[in-house]
């Protein structure tokens, strides 16, 4: 029998040095969470935590205040990467929206381009005729 070949280790890759100067936060405030997420130009994912990553549990995942601690820890983390400025985009409604603006004004060296609502809207269709009495 031949014997079984053995996989060589190999180190973990370092990140790449990203130098841009535009940026995109996804904001997802959920009623049970809140989830952010920091994108580069092209669409590419490059930072993104949820709430739960702060080792916080059931309700309080949602407050505006664990929204604030994540946003701060994550633009932190993104002005190792030339942060400048920053597009935030909001989707679903929930109480984290100031935690995120409260965070941003406190770092204060990041400048906000701007800010869109992407929350969809629900559509039905047009109201139909109504039936004919008999």
């Amino acid at each position: 029998m031949a014997t079984p070949v053995k996989a060589k280790a190999t180190a973990p890759k370092k990140k790449k040095d990203i130098k841009l100067d535009s940026w995109v936060l996804h904001v997802r405030t959920t009623d049970n969470n809140t989830i952010l997420t920091l994108v580069d130009d092209n669409g590419g994912k490059v930072l993104g935590w949820g709430t739960g990553k702060l080792w916080y549990k059931g309700s309080k995942k949602s407050t505006p205040y664990a929204a604030e601690v994540l946003t701060k820890q994550i633009l932190k983390e993104a002005q190792g990467f030339w942060l400048k400025d920053i597009g935030i985009i909001f989707r679903w409604a929930g109480l984290a929206r100031d935690g995120v603006f409260k965070a941003i004004n406190e770092i204060g060296l990041i400048d906000i381009q701007y800010i869109k609502e992407d929350t969809g809207i629900q559509f039905w269709g047009c109201k139909g005729k109504r039936k004919k009495r008999v």
